[in-house]
């Protein structure tokens, strides 16, 4: 168990929001007719995606559609289409009133299937269904308290940011549409999107001023040691998928941050350690997180930072709720930690990579 004081603020953000996904996305499993790799079809549904998919694409799928070019512009981020069709939840087709001979992609209409509108049924609860679990299980008072402090500091933050984390891009770095984004009509209230907020805000200031995305220094540089670290070791040290590991390994070893050796010891496994290079980018990381912490602290105010370390605090250093027997996470060994940062990825938007 990771001693939440020992956590950064960025870590501790990223934890609560990991669990929230990983409960929701449990439930979501545990009642819609899915398939995935290892289980197969259960019932005729879609591929199994995580709650990023309902946030960044379904959520603003109405039953008339939406067009291409206005999903980003709703969601304020971007989307997997491409895999959101094939996966079984959306059609694209063309406007059946726009005439123009070969309209671009961006006109074209959005529109949920048969499984997609099921699947849009159960997710649309979810949220409040496990805030609900969350003020059983933690406290009202100390959910109110920890839907505040968030609120008050996202408040003050870019009112056009996404209720989301957006699907990391090269590099495991945070993009945002080019486009103006159109802040939204309400703030935000539900706990996933308040905290994606606060630390994405975070994650965009770290790079805007580091080499480095926040995911890759926070997951993947933050384990190792000069020592080296067996690579098959990684998932379970970080708490993201291999396939994740082996994206941020591929960058960093291209930045000639990271080598990948043999076991001196004469063992078959892989070592993964840092290069001088690497040393100096994981001292600039951590420099880098006190940086902003303390200006945090000077913008936001030492009181509003600590009242939501210590609500998070509460969060971080529990138990998630075991999943279901059938589900695929009850297939895979427990990893020693929640992701420092989610690995948001194009594969269903799991923050563990997966």
């Amino acid at each position: 168990m990771v001693d939440p004081a020992s956590l950064t603020l960025p870590a501790l953000l990223s934890h609560a929001l990991v669990a929230f996904t990983i409960e929701f996305d449990n439930e979501f499993e545990h009642r819609m007719p899915h398939r995935t790799t290892r289980h197969g079809w259960t019932g005729g549904g879609p591929w199994l995606v995580s709650l990023a998919m309902w946030s960044n694409c379904m959520r603003y799928v109405g039953a008339d559609g939406v067009r291409v070019g206005e999903l980003a512009e709703l969601a304020r981020t971007g989307t997997n289409l491409n895999g959101m069709q094939r996966w079984g939840y959306i059609t694209i087709a063309p406007d059946p009133a726009d005439h123009r001979p070969k309209p671009p992609r961006s006109a074209g209409i959005v529109r949920a299937t048969a499984r997609g509108r099921r699947a849009q049924a159960v997710w649309q609860h979810l949220t409040s269904e496990i805030e609900s679990r969350w003020e059983a299980r933690f406290g009202a008072d100390e959910i109110i308290r920890l839907r505040a402090s968030l609120a008050a500091l996202a408040a003050q933050m870019d009112p056009g940011l996404p209720n989301c984390l957006p699907i990391l891009g090269y590099g495991l770095f945070n993009r945002l549409p080019d486009s103006e984004r159109p802040a939204p009509v309400t703030p935000p209230s539900r706990l996933p999107a308040l905290l994606a907020r606060v630390l994405l805000t975070f994650a965009l200031e770290f790079e805007s001023l580091s080499e480095l995305s926040l995911a890759l220094c926070a997951n993947l540089l933050r384990v190792l040691d000069e020592n080296g670290t067996p690579v098959r070791d990684l998932p379970l040290r970080s708490g993201v998928s291999k396939e994740a590991i082996a994206m941020a390994l591929g960058f960093l070893d291209k930045k000639g941050m990271v080598e990948v050796v043999s076991d001196p010891a004469g063992s078959r496994a892989k070592l993964a350690r840092p290069t001088p290079k690497g040393r100096q980018a994981q001292d600039a990381y951590r420099k880098l997180l006190g940086v902003i912490e303390a200006g945090w602290r000077q913008r936001f105010g030492t009181e509003a930072i600590d009242t939501l370390r210590e609500s998070l605090a509460l969060i971080a250093g529990a138990p998630i709720p075991e999943p279901y027997p059938d589900g695929w996470r009850a297939e895979r060994p427990k990893p020693d930690t929640l992701p420092h940062y989610p690995m948001v990825l194009h594969r269903g938007g799991f923050p563990d990579g997966s």
